[in-house]
């Protein structure tokens, strides 16, 4: 392998279809999870998600013997066979395609895509050299269909007869369970036989279970001295019925999605598109992949980057509207289940972001787009949620939710884990937050601001909270604002816990509630104990529970996921916290590029390709953690590119 044209061999690249579905896998090839798969389609988009093709075996047969071009890991730590040696290079732009050496100066290009909006991913190889001989290549594909979470294992149910027709093959493993569709250029040949004890090593270290048998039904054979080699696969519920053959539909569906990719602002552009998926009619978010459907809290958060930061007006109104109509008695759902079940409202500001995203965005369309689009009747309807979800908060709803005398929110009862730092395991919440929590009380004076614009209903409610919130969550001793108040609804009763979420009083939000000295305290002091080059920690050091390292089993991990674990989503309201701070100058903003967004621009090319991770270890070398893709943390430095590309226009005028 050359080093030199090789990102991290482990390093993950995406491909997405717009539905909710995928292909991922790493630069080497190896599979290092139960995610990583060819075809991995939505059956219900966004949701009810399947592995159905994982991978393949390939190698190319030549006069000089046969030379492997794919590797597998085999437990206990096996990998065989040695195709990875012969990588040469990779790139996952415009998506991944990788040089394998052979001999006698000859290399094969391959190149992987999913097709948008369509469950379909095509895999390519052509020839780079002049043969002076047959260079034959052959690939066995691996197939589980099975839920995306699980595994599979041998077992006599699995049926992989063929139905073949002209350069198509199918097979109907399971009842009641998707079939495959492989149309390809070169020939099939039926051998069945399985691939045992396949190791995930990402998903041995996180604890779960970490191998996999996987089902191969034949061999599928090219001459690359001819032609380049296709192969398209497809589940048989959306099968691509086109009458060109596999080579002209390739070269038709590449030159379409080149186009539409090329079309981007910019790769950040690109990459944020992969979060916008089909739901229904309308539109969603997936939080991250590869394992978060579409998550309330998440969505709102995450769209002011992805959607209002790159000017997709249109999107972010069609996800608005989409949930606008799961309001109910005030709340929203954290989360729609990915197996299709009722929505969970255990989250008491998936709502409150909501009217945060629902603000921006009409501030957005009033600027860049004419009266009409504002004035249609999308936007009635999204300023009707915006009052329900006042009106449910501030008279009461679930989980203790309501406004209190002093004009804040109180919320939380035992057992629910109800804001952003949600782990809980078992009936143990790790992070309860019981009472009025700083950022909760954050986006609840933001909402009724926002509120107040529209009905003057919410004034006297906004001025008594933000009177509280001044005079309640200083704690001078520490020159910060405590994290919670009224702990467990006990007046009085104060955490001084040291995280992150007081950054919200400053940045993040439209309307910044602590000034001038204290706001500076404030983020010098998050700035000191909290700042890494990932992001947030969740948790400053010193403080009981602190975990140094985001590792080990379920509980293990769940217990430090806001124990100190860098959040990089939060580097967006620490960065506009830090801006508000200091004057607005060029200087200011070259600094705030060089040091807080040059990390994050470096770690696009170190984990998930193209992508911010969710999270990242509180100590050196902050090593990423939980999904490479995340949804809120590529927003995030969507949104600071914005921010500071408007600064610096108004700035000049």
């Amino acid at each position: 392998m050359s080093a030199k044209s090789l990102p991290p061999i482990d390093a993950e690249w995406l491909e997405v279809d717009g539905l909710g579905g995928f292909a991922s896998g790493t630069v080497s090839g190896i599979r290092n999870r139960r995610y990583h798969a060819l075809l991995l389609a939505a059956t219900t988009p966004p949701s009810g998600r399947m592995a159905l093709v994982n991978g393949f075996d390939a190698w190319v047969e030549t006069p000089g013997g046969s030379i492997a071009v794919s590797s597998q890991r085999y437990t206990p730590d096996v990998v065989h066979p040695g195709g990875v040696s012969r990588l040469e290079t990779f790139t996952h732009e415009p998506w991944p395609t990788w040089t394998w050496r052979l001999d006698d100066g000859l290399a094969i290009e391959q190149e992987v895509f999913a097709v948008h909006g369509k469950p379909a991913v095509f895999i390519a190889w052509r020839l780079v050299g002049e043969a002076q001989g047959p260079v034959i290549l052959k690939a066995r594909p691996f197939l589980s269909i099975r839920d995306f979470h699980g595994t599979q294992h041998e077992n006599g149910a699995f049926r992989s007869t063929p139905d073949e027709s002209f350069e198509h093959v199918s097979w109907q493993p399971y009842d009641g369970a998707p079939g495959v569709v492989a149309r390809s250029n070169g020939h099939y040949r039926h051998d069945p036989t399985w691939y045992r004890n396949v190791l995930y090593r990402e998903e041995a270290a996180r604890g779960l279970d970490a191998s996999e048998d996987l089902e191969s039904p034949g061999v599928f054979q090219w001459d690359l001295g001819a032609k380049p080699a296709v192969w398209l696969f497809t589940p048989d519920t959306d099968r691509l019925n086109h009458l060109e053959s596999t080579e002209e539909l390739y070269v038709m569906t590449r030159r379409s999605e080149m186009a539409r990719r090329q079309a981007f602002a910019s790769p950040l552009h690109r990459a944020a598109d992969a979060y916008l998926v089909k739901r229904g009619s309308g539109r969603s978010l997936i939080a991250g992949y590869p394992w978060f459907g579409d998550w309330g809290r998440d969505t709102f958060i995450a769209l002011r980057g992805l959607c209002l930061a790159t000017d997709r007006l249109e999107d972010a109104r069609d996800i608005l509207v989409e949930w606008a109509g799961a309001v109910l008695e005030g709340m929203l759902p954290n989360r729609f289940p990915d197996r299709g079940e009722k929505p969970e409202y255990n989250s008491v500001d998936a709502s409150l972001w909501y009217v945060i995203a629902v603000h921006e965005y009409i501030r957005a369309a009033q600027e860049r787009r004419p009266a009409s689009f504002v004035a249609d009747c999308h936007t009635g309807k999204l300023r009707a949620a915006v009052e329900a979800i006042l009106a449910g908060y501030s008279g009461g709803t679930r989980f203790g939710i309501h406004a209190d005398s002093d004009g804040l929110l109180a919320c939380g009862q035992p057992g629910a884990q109800l804001t952003w730092m949600d782990a809980k395991i078992g009936d143990w919440v790790v992070t309860p937050r019981t009472g009025k929590p700083v950022e909760i009380q954050a986006l609840w004076i933001n909402a009724l601001w926002i509120g107040g614009q529209a009905s003057s209903r919410w004034e006297e409610l906004l001025n008594k909270a933000r009177a509280s919130f001044t005079e309640k969550f200083w704690n001078e001793a520490a020159g910060a604002l405590f994290d919670v108040i009224d702990c467990e609804h006990r007046p009085g009763s104060n955490d001084a816990t040291f995280r992150p979420n007081q950054i919200f009083a400053i940045g993040g939000l439209p309307l910044a509630l602590l000034e001038s000295d204290r706001a500076r305290r404030v983020v010098a002091a998050v700035e000191e104990g909290l700042l890494t080059p990932m992001g947030l920690r969740s948790l400053a050091r010193g403080e009981p529970g602190y975990a140094p390292h985001y590792e080990g089993g379920v509980w293990q991990r769940d217990s430090a996921y806001h124990q100190g674990t860098v959040w990089p989503w939060l580097m967006g309201p620490f960065v506009e916290a830090w801006l508000r701070v200091r004057p607005d100058t060029a200087e200011t903003r070259s600094e705030a590029r060089r040091r807080f967004l040059a990390p994050l621009h470096k770690h696009l090319k170190a984990a998930g390709l193209g992508h911010v991770s969710e999270i990242a270890d509180a100590e050196e070398p902050h090593t990423p953690r939980g999904c490479p893709f995340q949804a809120w943390s590529l927003a995030e430095l969507l949104r600071l590119e914005r921010l500071l590309a408007a600064d610096a226009a108004d700035a000049t005028r």
